[in-house]
């Protein structure tokens, strides 16, 4: 059987790799041995924070909510849970949006979990 050296492939493997390491410095996108670990620490890097970032808003929101809520004298835990009881299921995402963008409607939603509370 003759010996097979995949010499195609093989090239366009490391060009792929060369490529995707152009912006890091010195050898790190020079020489190809660097370049790879490069590239795949950065895949690592990149699938790991794909998750953290949705922990990371969702924690951003609740401080936006939270400060809103203590400027209407509630905490967010009374906030959150005068609006479970009245019934009213808006995210995280749009109070925080809220509270930055509309602080008159947040006050009416603070007023409405104040009631149901």
């Amino acid at each position: 059987m003759p010996r097979v050296k995949s010499n195609v492939p093989r090239l366009k493997r490391k060009k792929k790799i060369m490529r995707l390491a152009k912006g890091a410095r010195g050898g790190r996108s020079k020489l190809y041995k660097a370049a790879k670990e490069t590239v795949e620490r950065g895949w690592r890097y990149a699938y790991r924070d794909r998750r953290q970032k949705k922990r990371e808003f969702r924690r951003l929101w609740i401080t936006r909510i939270n400060a809103a809520a203590r400027l209407h004298h509630l905490s967010y835990n009374r906030f959150m849970a005068g609006l479970k009881r009245a019934g009213v299921e808006i995210d995280r995402k749009m109070l925080a949006d809220l509270a930055v963008r509309d602080p008159v409607a947040f006050g009416e939603l603070a007023e409405v979990a104040r009631q149901s509370a």
